[in-house]
């Protein structure tokens, strides 16, 4: 398969890959449900696994933080082995741990399965995903057209997962809804054959396995120190700090490596676009928003209003068709408005559908008062999410996107951790309505910061993107 080559005339036709654009999206879809469907079922697997709401949100938020902890690593190895095989083996992979997690006899089996092994799978795929996107869609309304579609489904899985959650665990049970992440993976497996990889493995390129390991302890650490905060401060503090030296070493051990002129795990060259680092920034934010509004509001559904997961995952239909709608829309937008422009926009409306949250929700019990808060989210997430990705992939070479592609996931699926561990943290202690609005309150707050880094992006025209940078 060629990669599509510009074309200089206005109106001259691209062709347009379908073929390789459903397995991409799909995987994107599935490995976002997984990070959300599991809220709408906290008290069915609580009961069934003899297990508290503490303990799921431990394995949801440990499947988060494998994810952000091995992304890097999982684009480095895409360089070496192939974007293509990374790809399957890591579908492989978490097609396992679906289907252990749906036998699981308790928490521990849970969290191996669906924490571990689809954690590990996830950090292999996602990174081919971005890649193969970025490397085979070279205009920019096409790139746009591609990575709308990719994080439209990327969106929908993550709002849509509590609500087919919601649906498979009513009518049959929540160890269904891993059955159903098994189906959709051998679907995509069989989708991905006739894909072909638009550059070869480098067998020969190093891997840096110290970087490896002290990237992803430190990130684990620091996570790890959030989740832990309400049972124990001093202990938290504790971790976080080791997290941050172990961080520090890590970035130490990288500048070694390069004045040795060794390639190391992470060039800190990537940090030197000013550009990306606030489009990495907007990106954070964008999943530590979605993921904590997502756990916090599930959580305070079930366990206060007493809503079942399928009542859960109705109330959230909201926030899927304002993703979804928006998210459809990215080729257009991205036309007629400034990538800066369409992550301000987003925020706002973002961070105002969490004040509608705040105040609907003291002033009436009833289940419709949740729908204009997370209507506004869904939408103010699918305006923003595709330039944000768009703004980082864009910002570097071809052959620098293995490196920038497992940056820019870890650095979102980290959102989606810390998001969760914050939220859970701040909510898990004492469900009531005061925790749950310091929670949300907390979340608008990080947001508005979402919000300043994408008004520090560059000025920009509709349709334009940064130029591609050699880093120095």
């Amino acid at each position: 398969m060629t990669v599509p080559s510009r074309q200089s005339g206005a109106d001259a036709p691209r062709a347009w890959p379908r073929r390789i654009l459903a397995p991409l999206a799909l995987a994107q879809f599935i490995c976002s449900f997984a990070g959300s469907n599991m809220n709408v079922m906290i008290k069915d697997i609580s009961d069934d696994l003899n297990t508290t709401v503490q303990g799921v949100q431990t394995a949801i938020t440990v499947f988060l933080l494998v994810m952000a902890a091995l992304m890097i690593p999982g684009g480095i190895l895409t360089d070496r082995y192939g974007r293509k095989r990374c790809l399957v083996l890591g579908l492989l992979i978490y097609g396992v741990g679906a289907l252990l997690s749906a036998a699981a006899p308790g928490l521990g089996v849970l969290i191996l399965g669906n924490s571990i092994l689809e954690g590990v799978g996830t950090a292999l795929l996602i990174p081919p995903v971005y890649i193969l996107t970025t490397l085979l869609f070279t205009e920019v309304s096409d790139r746009a057209r591609a990575f709308g579609a990719i994080m439209a489904m990327g969106g929908v899985g993550a709002a849509a997962g509590p609500l087919i959650g919601g649906l498979i665990t009513s009518a049959i049970s929540w160890r269904a809804s891993f059955v159903f992440q098994a189906v959709v993976i051998v679907v995509i497996i069989v989708l991905t054959r006739k894909l072909e990889d638009p550059l070869p493995a480098d067998p020969g390129c190093h891997f840096d396995t110290v970087g490896a390991v002290l990237s992803a302890a430190g990130l684990v650490l620091v996570v790890t120190g959030i989740l832990v905060t309400d049972d124990n401060g001093w202990l938290a503090l504790g971790l976080m700090v080791v997290g941050v030296l172990v961080l520090t070493a890590f970035f130490a051990w990288v500048r070694s490596r390069e004045r040795k002129g060794v390639k190391a795990l992470l060039p800190t060259s990537l940090f030197h676009n000013r550009t990306s680092n606030l489009g990495l920034i907007t990106q954070h934010v964008q999943w530590l928003v979605l993921m904590g509004v997502s756990f916090v509001a599930a959580t305070y559904l079930q366990v206060v209003r007493g809503y079942d997961a399928i009542g859960t995952g109705v109330i959230f239909t909201a926030s899927t068709v304002g993703l979804l709608a928006s998210s459809l829309l990215a080729e257009r937008f991205a036309k007629r408005r400034a990538q800066r422009t369409l992550i301000m926009a987003g925020f706002v409306t973002t961070v105002s559908g969490i004040g509608v949250l705040i105040v609907l929700a003291d002033v009436t019990n009833k289940a419709w008062a949740f729908t204009p808060g997370l209507l506004l989210i869904g939408l103010g997430l699918g305006l923003m999410l595709t330039p944000s990705v768009n703004v980082v992939q864009s910002a570097f070479p071809d052959d620098l996107q293995g490196e920038i592609s497992g940056l820019s996931r870890s650095v979102s699926n980290l959102g989606s951790s810390v998001g969760t561990a914050v939220a859970g943290t701040i909510l898990v202690a004492d469900p009531a309505v005061g925790p749950y609005m310091t929670a949300l309150v907390v979340l608008g707050v990080i947001g508005l910061g979402g919000l300043v880094a994408g008004a520090l992006l560059p000025r920009q025209g509709p349709g334009a993107v940064a130029a591609p940078q050699r880093p120095s």
